[in-house]
């Protein structure tokens, strides 16, 4: 099954091969630069969102980066 927890950890290794901060991922992501902190702090978000946060994550996945292998990936086209 999937939650939040399996979120923040794709989220972490994004965040640790590229290098970017959690506010101006969290603004990418959701649009919204406090929402990443508020689900590190026990907050939840809708299927939809998390669903597109992980398409989002797959689809601007670093080159050479190893997607965490206990969760699944979801297939996205790579972004430009």
């Amino acid at each position: 099954m999937n939650d939040v927890s399996h979120l923040l950890k794709v989220i972490d290794t994004y965040i640790k091969t590229s290098g970017v901060k959690d506010v101006t991922l969290s603004f990418w992501m959701f649009n919204d630069s406090k929402k990443l902190a508020a689900l590190r702090a026990g907050s939840d978000i809708t299927v939809g969102r998390y669903n597109a946060a992980m398409a989002w994550l797959s689809g601007k996945w670093p080159e050479g980066a190893e997607w965490p292998g206990d969760v699944a990936r979801p297939f996205a086209e790579r972004a430009a």
